[in-house]
C-alpha cells in the first residue's frame, strides 16, 4: 500500500529533475580560468556558449563549488577608460556562439574554495532563465588556449 504513494513522489521528483535538467543543445565548450598569482580570492573564468537550440536562450546566473560567488560580468572601454560591469542576463540567440574572453565577457570567480593549480578542472553551472541547468568544467591555464 505504501509503495504505490512512495512511486509516485519518487516519479514526480525525477520528473521535476528532468525539467531542470539543460537542453542537449547548450554547451559550454573550451572553459578555462587564468591562474593567478600568490593567492588571490579573485580570478576570471572564460569559455564559449554555445546554443544549438531552435531558439534563444538565456543566461541568468552561474555557480561553481570551487568557488563562493560566480557572476558574469562584461568589460568595457569608454572614453580611454576600461569599465567592468555585471551582467544579468545573456541572451543568446538560435544557433549563436557567447565568447567569453579576456578584455570583454567573463567569468568573475571570487573566493576559491580550493588551491588554483595549473591543469586543475573545476566544475561550473550555467542557470538558464526557464529553469535549465547546463554544466561545464574549466580548466587552470597560465595562458589562454589556441583557438
Amino acid at each position: 500500500m505504501i509503495t504505490k504513494p512512495f512511486v509516485c513522489v519518487l516519479l514526480a521528483l525525477c520528473a521535476f529533475e528532468a525539467s531542470a535538467a539543460a537542453p542537449a543543445c547548450v554547451s559550454l565548450e573550451q572553459g578555462w580560468v587564468r591562474l593567478t598569482p600568490g593567492a588571490m580570492r579573485m580570478a576570471a573564468g572564460f569559455a564559449r556558449i554555445r546554443n544549438g537550440c531552435a531558439s534563444e536562450v538565456v543566461v541568468v546566473g552561474a555557480g561553481s563549488k570551487a568557488f563562493a560567488d560566480v557572476s558574469l560580468h562584461e568589460t568595457t572601454v569608454v572614453q580611454g577608460v576600461s569599465r567592468m560591469r555585471e551582467i544579468e542576463r545573456l541572451p543568446i540567440a538560435a544557433g549563436a556562439v557567447a565568447e567569453l574572453k579576456p578584455g570583454g565577457l567573463h567569468l568573475m570567480l571570487m573566493q576559491p574554495e580550493v588551491p588554483l593549480a595549473e591543469g586543475a578542472q573545476l566544475p561550473l553551472r550555467l542557470s538558464l532563465e526557464d529553469g535549465a541547468k547546463v554544466d561545464g568544467m574549466l580548466q587552470v591555464r597560465r595562458d589562454a588556449p589556441a583557438r
